[in-house]
């Protein structure tokens, strides 16, 4: 009885993180995407105001990745956890009603604070309750949430839109707050410890310093190399392709699949192979898979490469967190601290790069394969560093 009672809890536990990615994230962020045409031609918004607005999640999303750690703290995880989801929720309810640019911002950018903030602690406040071997899986049952949002972007939201443009933003929030209310009592009673002061960098020092030196280098290569797809793809297909908005809106569909398969394959993949190799082979795919995008113009061969490419975003995280488990098995402590660091490097690594790649396609005369192949070549460099480590650590194996 007990044992089943444990995975109970367990899977209450998933479902609550589940949901937390999903509100924070995969709407939060996600389903602004497919709103951007409808806000400029409801005149809402003027098209520079909407894309300005668009940033401020991201924004919002680093201030959040720091802010997650102090405000666990204070108030501890569970709490902070359920406040950022009713805050996501409340945001969308305030952006039904576009009282100005300066009220907009200040809602998609606290929505983006509720985002960082989760991505933080909803993984290292469900993780903990989870046996070692299934701890991959679990990881990619959390952030299969974003996945769950991008597909809903691309499905729910044009659903929504026949309603009515404000109707679409209640929608959301409507949707968000029963997630929230569904998942409040699912969440696990986090125990907060107080370390011994020096606790952490001791921590920290003890570790293989490289391997989470890499660890942050790769991090954030990997937001570099997602992020022209992720923010590209629909405008690729309709005017890069000329195929047309209603063919981009199918791919959209597809990359959402693909977010969804992408958590949960390779978190599987994660608890048999290991993170390291699963990360190494998830790169190589994508390294393929964008290749394809920029020099296929075959149909059925594009719609899987975007189901590849679609699998990255939501899969990455699952894939990071666990090498951290790996580097620094069995303190928690440290675990969380890692996270959180890498969690920020990535924010900010993304908002430069959304930014990067906005200005290198104007002035590329709106080249999207140009953007491809600066992400691929970033994913290229994370190939090379795991080359490098491997032939520096011959000599150090070999002095032992």
């Amino acid at each position: 009885m007990d044992i089943v009672e444990d995975r109970a809890a367990t899977g209450r536990a998933i479902f609550a993180g589940l949901c937390a990615s999903l509100v924070g994230i995969g709407l939060a962020r996600f389903a602004y995407t497919p709103l951007i045409p409808p806000m400029i031609e409801a005149h809402w918004f003027v098209a520079s105001d909407v894309v300005y607005l668009g940033a401020a999640n991201l924004v919002g999303y680093l201030v959040g990745a720091l802010l997650g750690r102090p405000l666990a703290r204070r108030y501890g995880a569970r709490p902070t956890l359920r406040a950022m989801m009713l805050l996501t929720s409340l945001a969308f309810f305030a952006c039904a009603f576009p009282l100005s640019v300066g009220w907009f911002f200040v809602w998609r950018l606290l929505s983006g604070v509720s985002g960082g903030v989760i991505m933080v602690l909803a993984a290292s406040s469900v993780l903990p309750h989870v046996p070692t071997a299934r701890k991959g899986m679990a990881s990619g049952a959390i952030f299969l949430g974003i996945g769950v949002g991008i597909a809903m972007s691309g499905t729910l939201v044009p659903l929504l839109l026949d309603v009515g443009m404000r109707a679409t933003w209640l929608g959301l929030g409507m949707l968000s707050l029963l997630l929230t209310l569904a998942s409040w009592a699912c969440w696990p009673h986090v125990a907060h410890t107080h370390p011994p002061v020096g606790y952490a960098a001791m921590t920290i020092e003890l570790a293989a310093r490289s391997e989470l030196l890499l660890l942050y280098v790769q991090y954030a290569l990997m937001a570099v190399g997602l992020v022209p797809l992720m923010m590209f793809l629909v405008d690729y297909v309709a005017r890069g392709l000329g195929w047309g908005s209603h063919e981009a809106a199918l791919f959209w569909i597809v990359y959402g699949v693909g977010a969804m398969i992408g958590p949960m394959a390779y978190g599987w993949m994660s608890d048999r192979l290991g993170a390291a190799a699963t990360s190494h082979l998830m790169t190589w795919l994508q390294i393929g898979a964008v290749g394809v995008m920029m020099f296929s113009s075959h149909h059925p061969v594009l719609m899987l490469a975007t189901l590849v490419v679609g699998s990255y975003p939501p899969g990455v995280p699952p894939i990071t967190l666990a090498r951290v488990h790996r580097i620094l098995p069995g303190d928690a402590h440290g675990q969380n601290i890692v996270w959180s660091k890498a969690t920020t490097v990535f924010a900010l690594t993304q908002a430069l790069a959304g930014y990067g790649y906005s200005y290198l396609f104007a002035q590329s005369g709106g080249d999207h394969r140009i953007l491809m192949g600066v992400g691929a070549a970033a994913l290229g460099i994370i190939i090379l560093s795991d080359a490098a480590r491997k032939v520096l650590a011959k000599p150090a194996r070999a002095a032992l």
